[in-house]
C-alpha cells in the first residue's frame, strides 16, 4: 500500500503559503514545517489541528536555518550543529502534536537539507541522530545516501517518489526555488507507474528505477489541489 505525502504548514504570520485546507482531505501524510524555513507557532498549531480534523498523521518538516530562501539554498553546518537544528524542529512540532493527543510519524528533511542528504554521508548521518531521539521513520529517496545511511535504522525508512519534480538521470531531483505547475494527468500516470512498475522517466527521457512508499505533492506547486486529486484518483486502489 501506497500513502500521499504534502508539505504543508508553510506559512508565516500573515503571509500564505499553499492551500493546505483543500489539499489535507486529498493525502495521508502531512509533513509540516517546523520554523526555520517556514511557519510559526500558530500556523504549527492550526496545521496539525487541521491534520487532525481530516485523520492525516503528521510528520516533521525540519529545514537549514534559512526563513529567507526558503530553506532552498545550502548552508554548511558541523554534524553537531546540525543534529541540533533538527532536534529544535522536531521537539518543537512533537509539543504541538501532544497537545492535540497525536504521535509524530515521521521525519522528512526540507529542500536543500534534503538534497544534501542525499548526497552527503555525514549530513544524513545528522539528521539520522536526530530522528533517533524520537524513533521514528526518516522519509527520503530510494538509491540514495538516504537509503543508505537511513534504510537500516531500526525506526525504518520510507522511500517517496514526487509527483511534481523532474528527475535527472542519474536519479536525482531538479529542485527549483519556485515550482512551476504540472499537468494533473501526466504526474499521476507518472505516480502510479512509479507505484506499480518501480520505474520513472527522467528529463532526457530515459526511464530510472523508483521505489514509491509514499508519492509527495508540494502545496507550493500552483495547481497542487489539482495535481493532487488526479494522483489519488490514480492511487485509490494502492492507498494506505
Amino acid at each position: 500500500m501506497v500513502d500521499i505525502n504534502c508539505d504543508m504548514g508553510e506559512a508565516f504570520s500573515i503571509y500564505r503559503c499553499g492551500d493546505d485546507e483543500g489539499l489535507m482531505p486529498l493525502v495521508t501524510l502531512a509533513n509540516v514545517a517546523c520554523g526555520f524555513h517556514a511557519s510559526d507557532p500558530s500556523v504549527m498549531a492550526s496545521t496539525v489541528a487541521l491534520a487532525k480534523r481530516h485523520g492525516v498523521e503528521v510528520g516533521a518538516h525540519p529545514s537549514l536555518p534559512d526563513r529567507e530562501g526558503f530553506g532552498r539554498r545550502e548552508m554548511k553546518l558541523g554534524r553537531g550543529e546540525l543534529t541540533a537544528a533538527v532536534l529544535y524542529q522536531v521537539g518543537a512540532l512533537t509539543a504541538f502534536l501532544q497537545a492535540e493527543g497525536m504521535e509524530l510519524h515521521h521525519v522528512k528533511a526540507h529542500g536543500s537539507l534534503y538534497g544534501m542528504a542525499a548526497r552527503d554521508e555525514e549530513v544524513a548521518a545528522a539528521i539520522a541522530d536526530a530522528a533517533d531521539v524520537f524513533d521514528v521513520p526518516l522519509m527520503g529517496m530510494a538509491g540514495t545516501v538516504h537509503e543508505k545511511v537511513w534504510g537500516g535504522r531500526d525506526a525504518g525508512f520510507i522511500s517517496e517518489y514526487y509527483a511534481d519534480l523532474d528527475y535527472r538521470p542519474d536519479g536525482s531531483l531538479i529542485i527549483t526555488r519556485t515550482h512551476d505547475a504540472f499537468d494533473p494527468e501526466t504526474s499521476a500516470a507518472g505516480a502510479l507507474r512509479a507505484v506499480t512498475e518501480g520505474v520513472t522517466t527522467a528529463v532526457d527521457g530515459t526511464e530510472i528505477p523508483v521505489r514509491a512508499d509514499c508519492v509527495c505533492v508540494h502545496s507550493d506547486t500552483p495547481n497542487a489541489v489539482e495535481l493532487a486529486t488526479a494522483v489519488r484518483d490514480a492511487l485509490r486502489p494502492h492507498l494506505s
